[in-house]
């Protein structure tokens, strides 16, 4: 699945890009658990969270779709809308005050890129299912 791949190795980099956030931001807080209301630590904790509660499960949606033959530029068009979801919002989040726009448009392009996947897997699996 070297599409999956190629997009994971790429989300992986944004996802260390705001656990090192995460550091600097406990580093300058000295709050090593938790936030201490401190709020730059606590939008950088975020950010990080919400990349981990929905990127796991985009990208399964994503090598699912590769796993049941959808094309390779749909698939591209998916994991690029993913990535620039997740950067956007990554911005958008981490600003003191937030970039509502930026954080308003990852979140959407998120939701829009799991929920048309989801669309998708169900009209490639249906018929193998349904026979």
């Amino acid at each position: 699945m070297p599409v999956t791949a190629l997009y994971a190795a790429l989300l992986t980099l944004v996802f260390a890009a705001l656990t090192i956030l995460v550091g600097r931001a406990r580093g300058r807080s000295k709050v090593n658990l938790g936030t201490g209301q401190d709020r730059p630590l606590e939008r950088a904790v975020r950010a990080h969270a919400n990349f981990s509660e929905f990127v796991p499960l985009a990208l399964v949606l994503l090598g699912l779709a590769e796993a049941l033959g959808l094309a390779g530029w749909a698939l591209h068009a998916l994991g690029g809308m993913l990535l620039a979801a997740r950067v956007a919002h990554g911005i958008g989040i981490s600003r003191e005050p937030d970039i509502a726009a930026l954080r308003g448009l990852g979140a959407g392009l998120t939701l829009l890129m799991m929920l048309v996947t989801a669309v998708v897997l169900l009209r490639l699996a249906a018929p193998r299912i349904l026979g």
